[in-house]
């Protein structure tokens, strides 16, 4: 699944890469696998918005995550 906007494929591919680097609050990206990360870093950030309101598309990601 890729990434819904430009800060947050950031975030996954510090996660990925240098996990020592992430905000506190982005600790809990450490808990996703390796090829999940990975799969949310990929891809053109062409088109994206630079930041989601939390309420609208996190939501319904965080739904698909616990859904799987």
């Amino acid at each position: 699944m890729p990434s819904v906007s430009k800060a947050q494929q950031k975030a996954m591919a510090i996660a990925e890469h240098e996990p020592s680097k992430l905000n506190k609050r982005n600790r809990g990206l450490l808990a996703m696998s390796h090829q999940q990360l990975h799969d949310f870093a990929s891809g053109s950030e062409e088109g994206k918005p630079e930041h989601v309101k939390k309420e609208g598309a996190l939501r319904r990601l965080a739904r698909g995550l616990r859904a799987k």
